[in-house]
């Protein structure tokens, strides 16, 4: 790795641990590798949102071009938002993109990323049809989000509902993860998320 990326991300890395702001916001972040080019990152979900009392894992790509160019980020842990992917974990935020200066750091944009949690960014989606259920059925988006944050990240909420129509289609033969997308994108309706399981 180049010598300016590893000393910067070095510095950066001690920076978060030390931090009092990150320790309050419940952001942590640690080593994959020695080489610092590989990073785990952990984001508490922000209170008042769907995302409240779930822990999300981040991977943290750090390139050679660093500072110069931005980190690749990506969820681990399963989120339902319209800035993320439902499938990859990939996130649309414009700085970690063309927005992206070398005065940022890590703490920049863990901080960012959990800020993205509590306002989504709807008509900039990186998931479209998170997007359309988020403006379109605002609440059966929130009651959707926080399943995924129970089910995904610890969160504490349960919907038995939900859970009991997962559960028709796992006896089904399919899988709880892939009745879940199913049912999430069809706002729950059963009828419309098995035929497009079996179709």
């Amino acid at each position: 790795m180049a010598n300016i990326a590893a000393q910067r991300i070095k510095r950066e890395f001690k920076e978060v641990i030390k931090s009092e702001e990150v320790a309050k916001c419940a952001i942590k972040v640690e080593l994959v590798s020695d080489s610092y080019t590989e990073l785990k990152g952990e984001i508490a979900g922000p209170p008042d949102t769907p995302y409240e009392g779930g822990n999300f894992v981040l991977e943290i790509k750090v390139p050679e071009t660093y500072p110069f160019n931005p980190p690749k980020v990506r969820f681990l842990t399963k989120i339902w938002h319209p800035n993320i992917s439902s499938v990859t974990g990939a996130i649309c935020l414009d700085i970690l993109k063309d927005q992206w200066a070398a005065a940022m750091t890590l703490r920049t944009v863990l901080l960012s990323l959990q800020a993205l949690l509590s306002a989504a960014e709807p008509d900039d989606p990186q998931d479209a049809v998170v997007a359309k259920q988020y403006k379109d059925a605002p609440d059966m988006f929130r009651l959707t989000a926080r399943h995924w944050t129970a089910a995904y990240a610890g969160g504490p909420y349960s919907n038995p509902e939900f859970d009991s129509k997962i559960r028709r289609l796992a006896d089904m033969g399919i899988e709880s993860h892939d009745a879940r997308v199913a049912l999430s994108s069809f706002n729950w309706d059963l009828e419309r998320a098995t035929e497009q399981l079996f179709s």
